[in-house]
């Protein structure tokens, strides 16, 4: 999910047997893929390393049926150190998948080589023993077409305002008048473009990396083409069985939950902000009622405030932060509420509008939506930002996704999974249930850790970089913080 803080967080340090799952054919090309090699930005510094760029060429639609051709952008990364295993075996590429939907990776890749020239030791996990490739999913990034909305305001809180709504809703008919059919613009066609990309650069095995929704693309490559994967590593991940809307509240609320009863938990944090779980919920029921106006005359609404909840709950330093932010925005002062307000534009909208039009929200409803979050005040203001989302949905013949896109995946591959402890979009026990389908799997919950568990820490790092020299082995967690840590706020 939230692309903002986990892209940024990966780009800040670096940046099998098929199993059991179902396996759908290849499906019929109108035209074979291409990969057609192009010179790197020439800013980019790579520091020493060896730095490939190109474009996959592929159909828009996945069956054979459409004549349209789409480019993905293509960057790859050479190891640093190549590691070969006991038998002398060198380790198949990473593909790295981006969060979202709506997100990006390729580039960011200049500036991660760039810090990865100033800070060789910061990253030990990236590129290291095996070659990267990083690739923007199809219809976003730099590749063509890229269905950014210049103005619309859209976070995994949903849109901000009505007005929003009607912009994206204008942006997507644009987008469908140049000829986009968005009905191939989701998880289960990014699988099939990952197995061209394995075509086309002679792969015959790679394995997956991703944080955020992009485990939901490497469940779509592991049930769409086992055949071709090794073993899957997955950061706070975002699993196809889970409900985009439809929880999301709840969700938000417990994390909310859960930072304060740490707080409560210290005698000096509790008698900081004494009853502040019951305060707050107070306080939430007034932003229910209508738009609130700060000490500075300025106004914000219950929409403003779910961005804040979602985005600070993800944040690593919005979680230190949450007792005292929620005693200014108690007291009036809502500079919190308008710091995020500041910033609700990371995604490429157009592209996160058609993934979740086709395989999440057609599986969801609004009523199902309001009912969850009924009688939680915290959890009901993040209902109106999310309901919008299904009116958008109404403008995007995305089409429904075949069932099989809603269900846990059941497979062999050996996959890592690694959750945090705090997680308003993709909490730990969606990791814990999904994991249950994955008979050779780890799972990871990192105490205190919020969204973007492994390139928060060397220790996570190391453990990812361990499990993908040799996934049959259990991964050493020795260096991981105890249970009972405390979680340190900042005031």
């Amino acid at each position: 999910m939230l692309l903002r803080l986990l892209t940024a967080t990966a780009l800040s340090v670096a940046a099998l047997s098929a199993g059991a799952c179902a396996t759908l054919s290849e499906p019929a090309l109108a035209v074979e893929p291409v990969f057609t090699t192009r010179a790197c930005p020439a800013d980019w510094v790579p520091g020493g390393r060896a730095v490939e760029c190109g474009t996959l060429t592929v159909d828009e639609a996945r069956d054979g049926s459409g004549g349209r051709r789409i480019d993905i952008a293509v960057a790859i990364v050479r190891a640093s150190a190549p590691f070969r295993d006991a038998s002398g075996q060198a380790l198949p590429p990473v593909v790295v998948f981006h969060g979202g939907p709506g997100g990006a990776e390729v580039a960011g890749v200049g500036a991660s080589l760039q810090r990865l020239a100033a800070r060789p030791g910061a990253n030990v996990l990236m590129a290291v023993d095996q070659d990267w490739i990083f690739f923007d999913q199809r219809g976003g990034g730099q590749g063509d077409p890229s269905m950014d909305c210049p103005g619309v305001q859209l976070t995994d809180a949903g849109l901000p305002s009505d007005a929003d709504a009607d912009g994206l809703k204008a942006c997507l008919r644009a987008f469908a008048d140049q000829g986009v059919d968005f009905r191939w613009y989701n998880v289960a066609a990014v699988a099939q473009d990952v197995r061209d990309l394995t075509h086309v650069l002679n792969l015959p095995k790679i394995d997956l990396y991703g944080g955020s929704y992009g485990p939901r693309v490497e469940a779509a490559v592991i049930t769409h083409a086992p055949e071709i994967v090794r073993a899957a590593v997955m950061d706070s991940p975002w699993p196809p069985e889970g409900n985009w809307a439809v929880g999301t509240p709840e969700q938000v609320s417990a994390a909310v939950k859960i930072i304060l009863a740490k707080c409560q938990a210290q005698a000096a944090c509790a008698a900081r902000h004494p009853d502040l779980q019951a305060r707050f919920e107070a306080n939430a029921r007034l932003w229910l009622e209508g738009p609130r106006t700060g000490k500075d005359g300025k106004t914000f609404t219950v929409d403003d405030l779910s961005a804040f909840l979602m985005d600070t709950t993800y944040s690593r330093t919005g979680v230190r932060r949450l007792p005292a932010d929620l005693e200014k925005i108690i007291a009036g002062d809502l500079s919190p509420v308008a710091g995020i307000a500041e910033d609700r534009t990371y995604y490429f909208e157009g592209q996160h509008m058609a993934y979740i039009c086709k395989e999440e929200l057609p599986f969801e409803s609004r009523e199902r939506l309001a009912a969850g979050a009924a009688g939680d005040p915290v959890a009901e203001v993040l209902v109106p930002s999310l309901s919008r989302l299904f009116d958008v949905c109404g403008a995007v013949n995305s089409g429904r996704a075949d069932p099989i896109e809603n269900q846990a995946v059941t497979t062999t591959i050996p996959t890592l999974f690694v959750a945090a402890e705090i997680d308003p979009g993709c909490p730990p026990a969606l990791t814990e249930a999904a994991a249950r389908g994955y008979a050779n799997s780890q799972v990871v919950i990192v105490t205190n850790a919020t969204h973007g568990v492994i390139n928060a820490s060397p220790c996570t790092q190391r453990m990812a970089r361990d499990f993908l020299r040799d996934p049959s082995k259990p991964v050493d967690r020795t260096c991981l913080p105890a249970a009972d840590t405390p979680l340190d706020f900042i005031e």
